[in-house]
């Protein structure tokens, strides 16, 4: 099989690999694609702690495809069904999964569908706890921040987006946001005077720098939540801990690393996906052949304009 390997920062092949041969309990996934997640980026650019070449398909984890071979033991999926699933190598042609921790998808999604992505959405607006009549704000809409806008303003919330690139405002109306601001210096004093001063009951942070951050500390009520959703992969964070603590804010990191919670949360991002309250499709705004995995990551850290989402096509 072909498999992509990432031997260095910028620096990816295109290899010849044995197939990998499922152990008990485990399926092995003919790959249809994998996106590229925000996380595949620091690997990428490269980072003092990662060690090269990475293995064969790492980082992908946002596969789908159909199985072909199942390990000893499995049950109730076999061959041919088309599957979303965690996994680990998926920048490749096939990629194995613990049986447990593989979706089927339904024959009415004929499209691409790389759950695991649309389940960290499900799992940050499930911990954010955003009701209906809710002020929530919405710092960086990429492919994250989109969809959680789309969950909030389908759950009766009233969403403001933020983000510096217009045509990323312009997606945030299309998913729902009432109002759509620039990330500037000049975006906490517009969300006070659309709020009446009190600022946001919850503030998303979905874009992993400093300033926003900062910003979204700072817009948060009192006694509001802030969740950070955002990839902080680049060093130590500094926070206004007075500030936190004066407003007396709820902070969650809502970063799941239990495959059980991710799981759960594709079953409930299909469900939405098939009620139609969830449309991913438009997100996926870019797309590249295996072959293209360096082009398809560099695009993904550039962010051309336009840019929210990148598959690899197997």
């Amino acid at each position: 099989m072909r498999a992509g390997v990432l031997r260095g920062p910028h620096s990816v092949t295109i290899d010849a690999c044995e197939r990998p041969e499922p152990e008990a309990g485990q399926v092995r996934i003919r790959l249809e694609g994998c996106g590229v997640c925000g996380s595949n980026l620091p690997v990428w650019e490269g980072r003092p702690w990662f060690q090269y070449p990475q293995e064969p398909g790492a980082p992908g984890h946002e596969g789908w495809g159909v199985v072909d071979v199942v390990g000893p033991g499995v049950t109730g999926i076999g061959p041919g069904t088309r599957v979303a699933a965690v996994s680990y190598h998926a920048f490749a042609e096939y990629d194995l999964a613990q049986a447990s921790d593989v979706l089927p998808i339904p024959a009415s999604l004929a499209g691409p569908f790389p759950a695991e992505p649309l389940a960290c959405a499900v799992n940050v607006f499930r911990r954010a706890d955003i009701q209906a009549g809710q002020t929530v704000a919405v710092i960086g809409i990429g492919f994250l921040g989109a969809l959680l806008t789309q969950l909030a303003a389908r759950a009766g919330a009233r969403v403001i987006a933020i983000s510096r690139r217009a045509v990323a405002r312009e997606t945030a109306r299309a998913c729902g946001a009432h109002e759509a601001l620039p990330l500037d210096a000049d975006a906490v004093r517009a969300v006070e005077r659309l709020t009446g001063g009190h600022g946001c009951d919850r503030v998303i942070e979905a874009v992993g720098l400093q300033e926003p951050l900062d910003v979204a500390g700072r817009l948060t009520r009192i006694r509001g939540r802030l969740i950070i959703a955002g990839f902080h992969q680049d060093g130590p964070r500094t926070i206004d801990l007075t500030l936190w603590n004066w407003r007396g804010l709820d902070v969650i990191n809502a970063h799941e690393r239990d495959p059980r919670a991710y799981v759960d949360g594709m079953r409930e991002a299909l469900d939405l996906v098939v009620r139609g309250a969830l449309n991913p499709a438009p997100l996926y705004t870019h797309r590249f052949p295996l072959a293209d995995l360096g082009a398809a990551l560099r695009t993904a850290a550039e962010r051309p304009d336009g840019f929210l989402k990148a598959l690899v096509l197997a």
